[in-house]
């Protein structure tokens, strides 16, 4: 293995020209803003920021598309990006100030640097190259407008905000690497002259931020002589030993080392998913292949498997996986993966109509349906070993062959079917339960207070599209003590239109509820569940208004789920 090095400045150069290509094996841009972010400070601080592993070759290698743009390159030969390509996409895409095409971004990625930060950096972040970043874009979404404020004033770079990018002390990291001169940001900060004792320190700061395209990589070259195959292999062990990609990344860097051009065959099946209302992850769809293949859901067995039962696998897989779409849609009412407590249900689904030859009798379609929303409801796979769980239902399905086989393995797990208020306390928003309530009230034709739209997740628009509504609002809670865990329980929360959580604000119900219930009637609260009695709307009894609702929510569930106290 050969040993090279080249600047970031470098680097950027040979992604834009296509002098570095991604190979099939490698897996999707997955970076947002605040991993970026993390990656550009450690960079100006000088910090260690690991090496970068290439193949170089001749032979011809499936590629995919890096989620920034490449020229074609005019070289004969190509270096493969075994190892870094998340760190090279965000700077690529940050000194170019280029969109980065991924799902859910169109837009570029934009940091603001601050020219006032301390000397010290305050806030340490770790930047890990491979790690899945599901969180959102922002993560200070439960702090006051004043702390984040002065949170943004410890840092060194944040994700772009409208109202920050107005203040004159931040500027835009792209618009830095586009220019060498200082005057324009020197300028809008208010700095006219020389002898304004802010001159040099930020002239200093933004040469340190330029200096980042002279950070030197190391880069390891592996050899020529090398076979896709063995590529392959080094690039499972690497990635093994180092824990750094999940089991379905290196799953795939198996899988297409056997099927060479699998990539697209397996994205184009994932774009037809996502244009029925279910974007999945490449993982999910991976693993319903190998359920497919093997009759059970790890990974560990991908790299033994042969290219004929790869490809027989994945013919049945699509099959089911539209089986299961369908069926979640029309029969249960699920028609978006956020109401999926876990994806793994879908595998399930699927499994159990292939095992059907996709033709069920009403009485198993019936059960189907039943058991698909006590396992969404209860989290079936979401508590323990998932996929020893999910590897449970497939054998169930290959053993008996029965719905009913499927939901005594739900009362197994969890001692009933029922859901009793107790299983509704202290949960949020992020419960399996919370997604319950909304199949639910949606059942039950609850509708938003202004508009009197039936509550779905389809409706488009900023005034009509759902929301959940903090019944007692979470500023007229905290006002009183409540905490912030109080206030996002469950039991607090509703589903309403955009505009009508607009125009509550932050009145408690005692006040804001006369007007709606005066236009819609007493449906408007017992159909998602409210109590009515007036003295539970005053704050001071929000504790006992939690329990009340809790056992409003309970009954209606297990109504809705068909299942009665045992």
């Amino acid at each position: 293995m050969a040993k090279a090095e080249a600047t970031v400045e470098e680097l950027v150069g040979m992604v834009e020209r296509g002098e570095l290509r991604l190979p099939e094996m490698q897996r999707q841009y997955v970076w947002r803003s605040p991993r970026v972010r993390d990656l550009m400070d450690s960079l100006y601080r000088g910090y260690p920021s690991g090496a970068i592993l290439l193949w170089e070759t001749d032979e011809a290698v499936p590629l995919q598309d890096m989620a920034v743009s490449q020229s074609a390159s005019p070289y004969a030969t190509t270096r493969l990006l075994l190892d870094g390509q998340q760190r090279l996409t965000s700077l690529s895409a940050v000194i170019r100030g280029e969109p980065v095409k991924v799902r859910g971004r169109v837009r570029p990625i934009e940091l603001l640097f601050n020219l006032e930060h301390p000397e010290r950096q305050e806030i340490v972040t770790e930047v890990d190259e491979d790690a899945e970043d599901d969180a959102p874009e922002t993560d200070e979404a439960d702090s006051t407008e004043d702390e984040l404020q002065k949170r943004f004033e410890r840092m060194t770079f944040v994700v772009s905000t409208n109202k920050l990018a107005a203040l004159p002390q931040w500027v835009k990291v792209s618009e830095v690497f586009k220019s060498e001169s200082d005057t324009a940001f020197l300028k809008r900060a208010g700095v006219s002259n020389f002898d304004d004792p802010r001159y040099e320190k930020y002239t200093q700061r933004l040469a340190q931020l330029r200096r980042i395209r002279k950070y030197v990589y190391r880069m390891d070259v592996l050899e020529r002589s090398l076979t896709y195959e063995e590529v392959t292999e080094i690039f499972v062990r690497v990635n093994s030993l180092g824990a750094k990609l999940r089991s379905s990344d290196l799953a795939l860097a198996q899988i297409t080392a056997r099927w060479r051009h699998s990539l697209e065959i397996f994205q184009e099946f994932q774009r037809e998913c996502a244009k029925l209302g279910f974007d999945l992850d490449l993982g999910i769809h991976l693993k319903t292949l190998i359920a497919f293949a093997t009759g059970q859901s790890r990974f560990l067995t991908a790299g033994r498997l042969s290219l004929d039962v790869l490809q027989t696998g994945w013919k049945e897989a699509t099959e089911g996986m539209r089986f299961a779409i369908n069926f979640l849609k029309s029969n249960v009412g699920i028609d978006s993966p956020a109401l999926l407590s876990s994806p793994f249900l879908m595998i399930v689904v699927a499994y159990f109509g292939h095992a059907k030859g996709y033709a069920l009798s009403p009485e198993e379609s019936d059960r189907l349906r039943q058991w698909a929303l006590l396992a969404n409801a209860k989290g079936r796979f979401s508590r323990g070993s998932s996929e020893t769980i999910l590897d449970q239902d497939l054998a169930t399905i290959d053993k008996v062959g029965s719905a009913d086989a499927l939901i005594d393995r739900v009362r197994l797990q969890f001692g009933r079917l029922t859901v009793t208020a107790e299983d509704l306390e202290g949960r949020d928003q992020r419960s399996s339960l919370f997604k319950t309530m909304f199949l639910t009230f949606r059942a039950l034709g609850a509708k938003d207070w202004t508009s009197n739209l039936l509550i779905s997740l389809d409706h488009s628009g900023a005034q009509h599209r759902l929301q959940f509504h903090h019944f007692f609002p979470k500023a007229v809670l905290t006002k009183h003590g409540f905490t912030s865990r109080e206030a996002d329980d469950v039991a607090n929360l509703t589903f309403i239109g955009g505009r009508t959580n607009r125009k509550i604000s932050d009145k408690p119900p005692s006040v804001y509820l006369a007007d709606y219930l005066a236009k819609q009637g007493p449906d408007l609260l017992s159909l998602q569940g409210i109590p009515a009695e007036p003295q539970l709307l005053e704050v001071e009894s929000y504790r006992e208004f939690l329990d009340a609702r809790r056992s409003l929510l309970a009954a209606a569930i297990n109504a809705f789920l068909g299942v009665s106290d045992e």
